[in-house]
């Protein structure tokens, strides 16, 4: 079921190790099939050198395994939860990228700073609140997601693809698994641009609205002038 899911999903998580946004077996992408609700993941722990596309899991949207043989990333849970509450969304990446992941554990959000990031993201990449004990010893996974669902309450996820889970590390997502694998690539970059930018001037009160409404909507407005017309 789903060859061309899984082949996208599959080359999404090998694109994460090309670009360095991953080590060892860290890291996860998925992507759904809205037509069937079905969601086909990296499988947990396999290392990315072995992986082939007949790996991935697929999963309906409440966690049952439909086919594969393997046991589905551990972050399952949390993927599901953001299909179910995001709608627009086709696919999840979960990385341990440096430099977001170093401004997840400080607890902060990621302001923007420049027009590098506000080609991406509409004002600054989101820090949730941290889990409470009880969130940790429950369903930890679950109640992952919807920290970031809280966080989103006000919030486009279209708008802003990604977000930092205090504490621990980011999610991005995009329409597509090969979208959301280019989000999470470029949000390690706005991180690590915002990192330097913040220890060379603390006071940095970042792009203006002006500014940043001018490099998000030439991308991603109703009138785009970015790229070439299809």
């Amino acid at each position: 079921m789903l060859d061309d899911l899984r082949s996208q999903v599959l080359e999404a998580n090998l694109e994460l190790v090309r670009r360095g946004l991953v080590l060892y077996t860290f890291g996860n992408v998925s992507g759904i099939d809205r037509q069937t609700g079905l969601v086909a993941i990296k499988p947990s722990g396999v290392p990315y050198e072995s992986m082939q596309a007949e790996h991935m899991v697929i999963t309906d949207l409440e966690g049952k395994i439909v086919e594969g043989n393997l046991r589905p990333s551990s972050d399952l849970g949390t993927h599901l939860l953001l299909y179910r509450e995001f709608p627009s969304i086709g696919a999840v990446v979960h990385t341990h990228s440096e430099y977001a992941t170093s401004w997840a554990q400080a607890g902060r959000s990621i302001p923007a700073y420049g027009t590098t990031h506000a080609d991406y993201f509409y004002g600054p990449v989101p820090v949730t609140e941290e889990l409470s004990d009880s969130d940790i010893n429950g369903d930890y996974v679950h109640n992952t997601g919807l920290a970031i669902v809280r966080r989103f309450h006000d919030l486009d996820p279209a708008a802003t693809p990604a977000v930092l889970v205090a504490g621990h590390a980011p999610f991005c997502w995009g329409k597509d698994p090969a979208d959301a694998a280019h989000n999470a690539v470029v949000l390690e970059a706005v991180a690590r641009m915002a990192f330097f930018t913040a220890s060379l001037n603390p006071d940095s009160k970042g792009v203006s609205q002006a500014l940043l409404d001018r490099h998000y909507f030439r991308k991603h407005g109703t009138h785009a002038t970015y790229g070439q017309k299809n």
